[in-house]
């Protein structure tokens, strides 16, 4: 036995150490974003995703608002946009991002019903369910007109919110001002993916109008991503970022401590063989 271990190189058990070293790294293309993108100076074109207004469903909160030639005239309107759940700091009437404390402020606006209606003071039942907001204010400027000359009205989603789980270094939900938000935007505002966050499989679940809920994988290394239809996001999406199988398998902290343990190992043997020889 001692002459088979004299007879094996040195320089075999120092490949060894280094093979067993890099295996448990991680290298870059595992953390970057659009790896077919190139990293010269050249600019690359990107052709983006067709954006599409979201639409409005049963629970969604609107935020509405009435201008008319009649200082008085909107008063009423304006003044019932009723308050209901939701998280943030408001600027105005409008509800700012925040993450992690969902459920502890008030959104003010008008609750979307069941049948997809609102209740509006002097317009009565005013169902919105399936159009955008844009749509939404075209409707409502039309029953406005009925009692109101020349009325302005300003229709929002008073709770348009998205939620970013799994490998993500600030999970939670997310309310957004702005009703036209991508994929990136939603992980920005999440502190981007953690080093184990896979970067090739993210799962976006959406709600669709008829109650029920679709899933799409989607691949932050391609930049097809951009073409994507659901690049751009809806209400109430939720993002999943799984966690690489460096995660599943061990932590950082015993991914180290075995390195270092089989690292000096190996030097020991390395020694010992040296000297024998």
């Amino acid at each position: 036995m001692k002459r088979i271990i004299r007879n094996i190189p040195v320089g075999y058990f120092l490949v060894l150490m280094l093979v067993l070293t890099l295996h448990s790294c991680s290298t870059i293309k595992n953390y970057k974003y659009f790896e077919d993108i190139s990293d010269t100076a050249k600019i690359t074109r990107l052709t983006n995703a067709y954006y599409k207004e979201p639409i409005i469903q049963a629970d969604d909160i609107l935020y509405i608002f009435i201008q008319t030639a009649d200082p008085q005239g909107g008063n009423l309107v304006n003044a019932l946009n009723t308050p209901a759940f939701g998280s943030g700091t408001y600027y105005g009437n409008i509800f700012s991002a925040s993450g992690n404390n969902a459920g502890q402020s008030m959104v003010y606006g008008y609750l979307v019903n069941k049948k997809g209606e609102v209740t509006l003071p002097v317009l009565g039942d005013v169902n919105v369910l399936g159009l955008s907001t844009a749509q939404a204010r075209t409707l409502i400027v039309q029953k406005a007109s009925i009692f109101y000359k020349d009325p302005s009205v300003t229709v929002r989603f008073a709770n348009f919110k998205i939620t970013v789980l799994g490998e993500v270094a600030h999970p939670g939900t997310y309310s957004i001002p702005n009703e036209k938000i991508n994929l990136l935007d939603a992980l920005g505002y999440a502190g981007d993916l953690t080093i184990y966050g896979d970067r090739t499989n993210l799962l976006l679940v959406r709600r669709q109008t008829d109650g029920s809920t679709l899933g799409y994988r989607l691949n932050l290394n391609n930049s097809e991503i951009f073409k994507s239809p659901y690049f751009y996001l809806q209400q109430n999406d939720e993002i999943y970022v799984t966690p690489t199988k460096a995660k599943i398998t061990s932590s950082d902290a015993a991914q180290a401590r075995n390195i270092t343990v089989i690292t000096s190992a190996l030097t020991v043997l390395v020694v010992l063989l040296t000297r024998i020889r």
